[in-house]
């Protein structure tokens, strides 16, 4: 770690801590995450999930893991530097976005979803904090902690991701769900992107399923029998609600816009789009330049460096900002939904803390780097879920 020079301590939380650093050889910034756990070995390293899914995801829209460093026990992950993320992008707003800025930001959410697919994952904790950004003009997805491989067998656990962003089928914990959760999640960001207000806000796993309901209404039996199915080994019973036309919730997207976010949002897994799929819609056809701005080009990935000194002290830890949890969770208060419904506050009867996110995720930081932020970055990563 003698290499890198740290400049400030970004946040501290349950399983490691994140400073920003810079590279004593390039001056270059970057985001380093130091794990609270120790590792006594490279297996144990290599075995985390956001080591294994990364080596292999090198992408102009997925954040860059640059270098994993063990020494004393203590295990790095050195990251490039972004700027902020897009929940924070979107808090600073004093106006709406261009149509054209979400389409750019929502196409390159798509090409690195897309991408995580095809190689074999899926993310499972997609939502604004965990698409980094560098402007609206370059996002990139980050916290791969929760990935999954497609091909691994269920049952998987139902504990999962944000609340807002979390698909039905993992709110009626399902154990065997798939990459379509994620395309749930990229339709739920869009909705937000145009309103800058969540679209379904609730309050517990329960209240999530009826804001869902509220707005695309209650699915019919015959439309999804597996859903049914869910619900009656839970004792749920789906509110009775009639559909919310999205038109009339987010006045300011195109048709084109709202028939792709009612196709994302199918309470039916099947029956939603692939992320490959997504990016055919008539949507991105409209002759708009689309992508990473050209001075951001996706340079050719080096394989990640690991590097095991003998006798080097381990990074030293600045203080950290002790307002960043309070300023966050205020920022995120003033953050009001789209609807004020009165609803049912039930509480799903799970336990474990229950605030908008659940278990998976802890603070959120005002500014956020690659996956590995504690806050709503921090995820499960070393948990063997």
């Amino acid at each position: 770690m003698n290499r890198y020079t740290t400049l400030k301590q970004l946040g501290d939380g349950t399983y490691g801590s994140v400073l920003m650093g810079k590279s004593n050889e390039s001056g270059e910034l970057v985001a380093i995450k130091r794990m609270k756990r120790k590792f006594y070995s490279w297996e144990e390293c290599m075995n985390l999930r956001e080591v294994k899914s990364l080596k292999k995801l090198s992408h102009a829209n997925v954040v860059k893991l640059k270098e994993v460093i063990r020494e004393n026990d203590h295990l790095y992950f050195v990251f490039e530097y972004m700027k902020e993320n897009l929940y924070q992008l979107m808090k600073d707003r004093n106006k709406l976005f261009p149509e054209s800025v979400i389409r750019n930001i929502v196409y390159q959410i798509l090409q690195g979803l897309s991408f995580i697919h095809k190689h074999g994952f899926f993310h499972r904790d997609m939502k604004p904090e965990n698409l980094l950004c560098m402007g609206p003009e370059l996002v990139k997805i980050a916290d791969f902690g929760l990935a999954r491989e497609i091909r691994s067998r269920p049952p998987y656990t139902d504990y999962v991701s944000t609340r807002w962003y979390r698909a039905p089928e993992v709110l009626l914990r399902s154990s065997s769900y798939s990459s379509p959760i994620d395309v749930w999640a990229v339709g739920c960001i869009m909705a937000e992107l145009y309103t800058l207000r969540p679209l379904f806000p609730g309050t517990s796993e329960v209240d999530e399923i009826f804001k869902i309901c509220q707005v695309l209404g209650t699915v019919k039996k015959t439309d999804w029998p597996e859903g049914y199915q869910l619900a009656s080994a839970m004792n749920f019973r789906f509110p009775q609600c009639v559909p919310t036309d999205l038109r009339t919730l987010i006045p300011n997207a195109s048709s084109e816009a709202v028939a792709l976010m009612k196709d994302m949002l199918q309470w039916d897994p099947k029956k939603r789009p692939t992320a490959v799929q997504v990016l055919r819609y008539p949507y991105f056809q409209v002759g708009q330049v689309l992508g990473p701005p050209a001075q951001h080009p996706e340079q050719h990935k080096p394989p990640v460096r690991t590097a095991q000194p003998a006798d080097l002290r381990p990074l030293s830890l600045c203080r950290s900002d002790q307002q960043s949890k309070a300023d966050q969770a205020q920022s995120r208060t003033r953050h009001q939904p789209l609807q004020q419904i009165p609803l049912p506050q039930q509480s799903s009867g799970r336990n474990g803390p229950d605030p908008d996110t659940d278990s998976v995720t802890f603070v959120k930081l005002p500014i956020v780097f690659p996956f590995i932020l504690l806050g709503n970055f921090v995820t499960a990563a070393v948990q063997g879920k």
